[in-house]
């Protein structure tokens, strides 16, 4: 089903009549389609649900494109990113193209549905402009972190796992909170993760976050526990191009606070309970998904 929703991605974008577009849409790295997977696993193979599955992963790739602008990311999923290899305004340009498809053709599906998903779309927008902002200075409230990454991240696969539970006719409720937990568990995994691998892995520098200004909660957990000297220390990093040896300092502090490890902690309680909204709905595909996001080496 996955080939049938990259299928109808083209073909939505080559309807548009431009073949620069095309061209350009077909360089986009592809992902994982972790929303379309969630879609199909819980609507089905019914044409709504790929249609859903297909709208959703072209907004979700207009938003990587515009965030790979606000990051100056050079590469994305290891692969060039659009705006370092044709500049940024092609790259905004790329991503309002595709957000002007996917919300026209989003208008084709239930009332509910677009309602829902075009919320969940302003929400992500908020959250990268509070992102933005709180890149400015050291965050330490975990609060306002959540509230970011919930509306950056999580509220699109909320809106994605209720939207597909409302065109299968099941509880929206249970899905919806199903989709909200896995989306803060995979923002806050995908922050570990940061910490934790390779930049082979990862496709760009490791503590890359810490050095774009990103307070991700590893690092709000590590300040918690760190003396006031050793706070002092940190917060003369933050945003800096680190050397070997700062670059150490703050591996060796996450690990003598556990910062990783209680994130991961959290991270698996939010999928528990995921998991235990959909108890009785036995899908064992949806348990899937969280036990691969969250059980494997860090």
């Amino acid at each position: 089903m996955l080939e049938q929703v990259e299928a109808l991605m083209r073909e939505y974008v080559e309807s548009i009549g431009d073949s620069k577009s095309l061209e350009l849409y077909d360089k986009v790295p592809k992902g994982k389609r972790l929303r379309a997977k969630l879609i199909l696993k819980i609507a089905g193979e019914s044409i709504e649900a790929i249609e859903l599955a297909s709208v959703v992963e072209l907004i979700h790739a207009a938003s990587l494109l515009h965030d790979d602008v606000i990051d100056e990311a050079d590469t994305r999923r290891g692969v060039v990113s659009i705006n370092h290899k044709f500049g940024n305004m092609t790259a905004i340009m790329l991503g309002d193209i595709l957000y002007s498809k996917g919300f026209a053709k989003l208008t084709d599906l239930p009332n509910c549905v677009a309602k829902s998903v075009s919320s969940a779309v302003t929400k992500l927008s908020v959250g990268e402009l509070l992102d933005v902002e709180l890149a400015e200075n050291f965050n330490i409230n975990q609060e306002v972190y959540f509230d970011m990454i919930y509306k950056k991240t999580a509220s699109l696969i909320e809106s994605c796992a209720y939207s597909a539970a409302y065109l299968a006719k099941k509880d929206t409720t249970k899905y919806a909170l199903y989709g909200r937990n896995l989306g803060l568990a995979f923002q806050i995994i995908d922050d570990v993760l940061d910490i934790t691998s390779s930049s082979e892995i990862l496709g760009k520098p490791s503590l890359n976050d810490f050095r774009e200004g990103k307070t991700t909660l590893p690092y709000l957990y590590m300040y918690e526990k760190l003396n006031e000297d050793d706070k002092n220390i940190l917060l003369s990093y933050f945003k800096k191009d680190l050397n070997k040896n700062e670059a150490q300092w703050i591996r060796e502090k996450i690990t003598d606070t556990e910062a990783v490890e209680d994130s991961i902690k959290y991270a698996k309680k939010l999928g528990l309970e995921a998991l235990d909204s959909i108890k009785d709905e036995n899908l064992p595909e949806l348990e899937k998904i969280i036990t691969d996001m969250i059980v494997r080496e860090f």
